[in-house]
C-alpha cells in the first residue's frame, strides 16, 4: 500500500515508535499471559484442560484470519485511523474476555480479540519503519515488538501473579485499558497521514502472486513452533520435571521474555546488515536451545537459562518481518500483517506438535525435541527462498 506518511510529525519519532509499542505490550501480554492462566480458567469455565487450550487457538484463529482480512479491507484508509480502529476492537475483545459467562462466550470473545492482532503490527511496523533511514528499518520495526517482548517480562508474568491473587478475568481487564490508551497515544501522536485513494483490496492481494512472500511466511509458521511447543506447557514441565512449585513459573516467564528483549535489541542490527544470513543464525540458535531443553528442564536454575536462549529465538519475527517489505512490492500492508498470521499459525501447531508428542507417552520434554524438528524444517524453507532469491539476482545482472 502506498499511503504516504505526513511529512509534518507532530511528535520526535522516538515517542510514537513508544505509543505504539505500548499496543504491542498489551498484544504481548494477553497473547503469552492466556497460556499460563488456562488451569484456571478452565476450572472457572467448567472445562478440562485440554479443552480450555482451544481458548488459545480460537485467538490464533482469529489472527490468522483478521490480518489480511483487515488489512485488506484498510487499504485505503488512513493507517493512523486504521491503528485507532483496530486498537479499539483489540480493547472491545479483550473486555468482553473478561465478562465470557461460559466456555463458548469465551471462545467467541477470544476469537474477536485476535481479529485485530496481526493488521495492527502489521501497520504498526510499516508506520515505524517508515519514519527512518532504509538501513534501519529491521531496528525500526523491533522497537515495536520491543513492546511485546517486555510484556513477557512485565506484563505476563505479573498478569499470572494477579490471576492467581485476584482472578484470571482481571488479565483481560488490563489489558483491555492498555489497548485503550493506546488507542488514545496514537490519535495524540502518529503522523496525520491521508489514506491512499488508488489503493485497492486487489492490489493487495497481489502479494500472493509472490513466491517470496509464501516462502518467507512458511519459515515462521513452521520455524517459530518449537518456541511455542515448549513455552505452552512450561507451568507443567515445571510441575512434573523440575518440580518446583507454581509461585515460580512467573520467573521462568520473565527469563523468556528477558530473551526475547535481548534478541530484539541485539539481533536486529546484525539483520539490517546481511539479513538472510541473521535469519538462518536465529534459527540454528533455536535448533540448539530446544535440543538441550529436555536436559535443562531438570533443574530450576537450567531452566532459567535455557528460557532466556529459547527466547532470544523470538527475535525471528522481526528480521522477517523486514524480510517481508523486500519482498512483497506494493502489497506492504498485507504482507506485513500476513507475518503475524504465519506466527500463529505457529502458536497453534508447535503445541500441537507438543501435545501429540506429550500424549503418545514421550514425557513433557518432548517439546524441545519436536520443537528442533521444526526449526530444522524452517531452515530448509529459508534455504529454499535463498537459492530462488540468488538465482533471481543472478538472473537480473
Amino acid at each position: 500500500m502506498a499511503t504516504a506518511i505526513a511529512e509534518v510529525r507532530r511528535a520526535p519519532v522516538g515517542l510514537i515508535h513508544l505509543s505504539l509499542a505500548v499496543g504491542g505490550f498489551a498484544i504481548g501480554t494477553t497473547e503469552f499471559a492466556t497460556m499460563s492462566l488456562l488451569p484456571d480458567m478452565a476450572r472457572d469455565l467448567g472445562v478440562d484442560a485440554p479443552t480450555a487450550g482451544h481458548v488459545i487457538s480460537a485467538y490464533a484463529l482469529g489472527v490468522v484470519v483478521g490480518a489480511p482480512t483487515l488489512a485488506v479491507l484498510g487499504a485505503r484508509m488512513a493507517r493512523r485511523h486504521l491503528l485507532i480502529a483496530l486498537m479499539t476492537l483489540f480493547a472491545l475483545g479483550n473486555g468482553l474476555s473478561a465478562l465470557a459467562p461460559s466456555y463458548g462466550w469465551m471462545m467467541l470473545f477470544r476469537f474477536m480479540a485476535g481479529l485485530p492482532h496481526g493488521a495492527y503490527f502489521g501497520i504498526a511496523m510499516l508506520v515505524a519503519a517508515s519514519l527512518v533511514d532504509q538501513g534501519k528499518r529491521t531496528q525500526a520495526v523491533a522497537r515495536v515488538m520491543l513492546g511485546l517482548t517486555v510484556a513477557t517480562i512485565v506484563g505476563v508474568p505479573l498478569a499470572n501473579f494477579m490471576g492467581q491473587l485476584v482472578g484470571w478475568r482481571s488479565c483481560f481487564v488490563v489489558v483491555a485499558g492498555l489497548a485503550a490508551l493506546t488507542a488514545t497515544l496514537v490519535f495524540a501522536f502518529a503522523p496525520r497521514d491521508r489514506g491512499d485513494p488508488s489503493a485497492s483490496p486487489l492490489a493487495e492481494l497481489s502479494a500472493l502472486k509472490r513466491p517470496q512472500v509464501w516462502l518467507t511466511l512458511g519459515v515462521g509458521a513452521i520455524g517459530f513452533g518449537g518456541l511455542f511447543a515448549v513455552y505452552t506447557y512450561l507451568a507443567d514441565t515445571m510441575a512434573a520435571v523440575t518440580q518446583v512449585g507454581p509461585r515460580m513459573v512467573p520467573f521462568a516467564l520473565a527469563a523468556f521474555g528477558v530473551g526475547m528483549t535481548a534478541g530484539n535489541l541485539i539481533v536486529p542490527k546484525f539483520a539490517d546488515r546481511a539479513l538472510m544470513p541473521t535469519a538462518a543464525g536465529v534459527l540454528v540458535w533455536s535448533l540448539i536451545a530446544l535440543l538441550l531443553w529436555p536436559f535443562a528442564a531438570q533443574h530450576f536454575a537450567t531452566v532459567m537459562v535455557a528460557m532466556v536462549a529459547i527466547g532470544i529465538g523470538g527475535s525471528l519475527g522481526t528480521v522477517l518481518q523486514t524480510r517481508l517489505m523486500d519482498v512483497a512490492g506494493d502489497a506492504q500492508a498485507l504482507a506485513a500483517a500476513l507475518n503475524h498470521s504465519a506466527f500463529n499459525t505457529a502458536n497453534a501447531l508447535g503445541p500441537w506438535l507438543g501435545g501429540m508428542a506429550i500424549a503418545g507417552g514421550y514425557g513433557w520434554t518432548s517439546t524441545g525435541p519436536v520443537g528442533a524438528v521444526l526449526a530444522v524444517a524452517g531452515l530448509a524453507v529459508l534455504a529454499a527462498s535463498w537459492r530462488l532469491q540468488r538465482r533471481t539476482d543472478a538472473r537480473a545482472t
